[in-house]
């Protein structure tokens, strides 16, 4: 069986709080993308295993044990004790370290594919519960639909948001962000209006009313990014932001750029039709 796990995006990010705990209270939109990783499972013919990961399109740093489809499949096989050992197989097209949930995504999508396979009938609820032992925002991708995430992004409600239409460019230059750093940089702020208000404004008015309080810091740090989100606006953006803790940028258009991929000949760079 084989499946397409997808990136997100994140509509304004805002850190409210320091928790007790050392982690931070945020606010933010997830907004699901057609940005795809390709992920397949089959029964494996090697009994001397439980799975082998199969990698292939962009490279990935760490053993496969560390990887979070493996982590999802062990964590099945805890209470699924039924489950036959398995190949995977992912094709790795989302971009690693760059805001976009790929891995998050991957890992949902694991649970809901295995789910399937091997017909655990786990019901939506679970699966959910599962995916968030595996990462604070891979909850979301089970239901995949856009989102106003609380907590440290593992609580999630509906929000009525449809982008459809729209055009996206997503450019992630060859640059690391820590997310740590990223974090330590951090003031946490309240802010005057929550993005469950911000986003029921048309979205030409998001620029002055919705951010990343992720760029100050990053922005600082790595000009570069910066400069891509000012290019960004330069070719007709009615929005453009950093996404999550970085280091994609990606502007959202009215209607498609003409050979942007050029533009942006250095980074990774795609654009897609938002749904």
């Amino acid at each position: 069986m084989i499946t397409f796990p997808n990136a997100k995006i994140n509509l304004g990010l805002n850190i409210i709080e320091k928790r007790p705990d050392g982690y931070h209270n945020l606010e933010t939109i997830f907004y699901p993308i057609n940005l795809q990783d390709a992920l397949e499972v089959t029964r494996s013919t090697n009994s001397d295993k439980e799975y082998n990961l199969h990698v292939s399109g962009s490279a990935l740093d760490g053993e496969p044990e560390d990887n979070l489809v493996v982590k999802a499949y062990k964590l099945l096989k805890e209470d699924f004790p039924q489950m036959a050992a398995i190949e995977i197989h992912m094709y790795k097209h989302i971009p690693a370290g760059a805001g976009l949930g790929g891995g998050s995504s991957d890992a949902a999508y694991m649970i809901k594919l295995l789910n399937e396979k091997f017909a655990l009938n786990i019901n939506h609820a679970k699966m959910e519960e599962y995916a968030a032992r595996l990462g604070a925002d891979c909850a979301f991708f089970i239901q995949n639909k856009p989102a106003f995430a609380t907590g440290i992004g593992n609580i999630f409600e509906p929000v009525d948001l449809s982008l459809k239409g729209y055009h996206i460019v997503l450019v992630k230059p060859d640059i690391f962000v820590s997310t740590r750093d990223a974090f330590a940089a951090i003031k946490p702020q309240r802010p005057a209006v929550s993005l469950k208000e911000v986003i029921k404004q048309p979205v030409d008015t998001w620029k002055d009313n919705m951010q990343n309080d992720f760029e100050d810091s990053v922005f600082l740090k790595f000009p570069e990014i910066a400069a891509i989100k000012d290019e960004l606006y330069d070719l007709g953006a009615v929005y453009a932001s950093m996404s999550g803790s970085g280091s994609c940028v990606y502007g959202i258009f009215k209607e498609p750029i003409e050979n942007v991929e050029d533009k942006f000949c250095q980074c990774f760079c795609r654009q897609r039709e938002l749904e």
